[in-house]
């Protein structure tokens, strides 16, 4: 009886695993678009079902070790962007999460998003987008091990 419960507990165990790489929740390496060379470390969170970003670090950018988002307009104006929320709003649609808000603070501006896990939740598409998603852009972050 207790090799069942084990073998049970265990199966249980392994299948929330598998479940949790299909998440946006963790830690996710972004790239530039131009050089394809890492960018920053984004931190996802979930709470109350909606999921949250905050940059976690800048590994490289063109103002240097700390920038600042000048673009950026309100209270987000001249502020570091290390540490500042960039992604919002985004709750769980089919495979992928949608609805949510997405800050790009090179340029200032703040775009629809849907995110979807590939690769067994290795990667991560962020798709930006105004408008219909259609017309847009997309990135492939990686998950940070």
């Amino acid at each position: 009886m207790k090799w069942i419960i084990g073998a049970t507990l265990f199966w249980l165990g392994l299948a929330s695993t598998f479940a949790d790489t299909d998440s946006p929740v963790g830690r996710w390496k972004t790239f530039d678009d131009k050089t394809g060379r890492p960018k920053s470390i984004v931190q996802i969170t979930e709470q109350n079902g909606e999921l949250s970003g905050k940059v976690s670090q800048v590994l490289e950018s063109l103002q240097g070790p700390h920038p600042l988002c000048r673009p950026c307009e309100g209270e987000r104006k001249d502020q570091p962007v290390e540490g500042m929320t960039i992604l919002w709003g985004a709750k769980k649609d089919g495979a992928s999460w949608s609805d949510g808000q997405i800050l790009d603070p090179e340029n200032g501006k703040i775009y629809r998003v849907t995110l979807t896990p590939l690769d067994g939740g290795r990667k991560l598409e962020v798709h930006g987008y105004v408008g219909v998603s259609v017309i847009g852009r997309s990135q492939t972050w990686q998950r940070e091990e």
